[in-house]
């Protein structure tokens, strides 16, 4: 029986499955602020103090939560996660879009790259289908009380878990195997086997990396919003991504047809490789 080909499917978390920020859905109103209040206070925080927006806007969580009496576990966060809202046909993409992969040679990975919080992220019906989710999460006491952020992602180092991937070093602590000298061909999935999707500018460096290495980048934008196309589409005029597509995971929309194409296109790249292969031992 032939050996499946490994491919890589990566996705940011906010505006690419689900819309908006996931803190939006319940966890600000239950704190008492509304959105662009708690937004333009976090900004306003990291510009006055040169600061890390994400580390900003996770310590404002905490501090206003504090503030609110709101309770700030890890499994409060993650019924937070429950409330998150996600784009149609996300919840039954991921075994969709692998029986397809699985019926055309390839063994696909879904990872999570995002700002966001974890622990929400934990929360939603989808967290059981990523092999990793890499996103900015808390300290906790032992009391499960988040006390400071323990990891942030933001847009530049988010590029880290898309090597981390390609070389198998998928840790977060494990420095030394992220840092070592791999040869290409010995990485467990080549760039040319991955698939970023992202929705804008906190995923250019992303979308750069994976397209000028030779994998496939997609961005999506929401559907029937006011210039969301022209403004996606303008990413393919600057060379950051290779497609762009509604947030609609339906079958037979333009993202499932995109990323199906991109598989065939992975298997047929493949069989060639091993045809080259063959044909050098003759």
């Amino acid at each position: 029986m032939r050996k499946l080909v490994p491919v890589a499917i990566a996705y940011d978390f906010d505006g690419t499955l689900a819309p908006g920020n996931m803190q939006e859905h319940s966890f600000l109103p239950k704190i008492g602020i509304k959105a662009k209040e708690f937004w333009n206070m976090a900004d306003q925080l990291a510009q006055e103090n040169e600061a890390d927006s994400v580390l900003t806007y996770m310590n404002l969580m905490l501090k206003k939560a504090s503030e609110a009496g709101v309770p700030i576990r890890k499994e409060d966060f993650r019924e937070h996660g429950k409330s998150v809202k996600l784009f149609k046909g996300v919840q039954d993409w991921f075994d969709r879009i692998d029986d397809y992969g699985r019926g055309k040679g390839l063994k696909l990975e879904h990872y999570i790259i995002s700002s966001g919080i974890r622990e929400m992220i934990d929360g939603t019906p989808i967290a059981t289908k990523f092999k990793k989710i890499y996103a900015s999460s808390f300290k906790y006491d032992v009391n499960g009380v988040a006390e400071w952020p323990a990891l942030a992602i933001n847009f530049t180092t988010k590029t880290q878990y898309l090597f981390r991937i390609n070389k198998g070093a998928l840790e977060v602590y494990d420095n030394k195997r992220i840092n070592k000298c791999v040869p290409p061909e010995n990485r467990p999935i080549p760039f040319t086997n991955m698939i970023f999707i992202g929705d804008g500018e906190t995923d250019i460096p992303c979308f750069s990396l994976v397209k000028r290495l030779g994998g496939h980048s997609i961005a999506v934008y929401k559907p029937r919003a006011k210039g969301a196309r022209t403004e996606a589409e303008k990413l393919i005029t600057d060379g950051r991504v290779n497609f762009v597509a509604p947030a609609d995971y339906s079958t037979e929309r333009e993202i499932d047809t995109i990323v199906k194409a991109v598989l065939d296109k992975i298997t047929s790249d493949s069989k060639l490789v091993l045809l080259s292969q063959s044909a050098a031992k003759l």
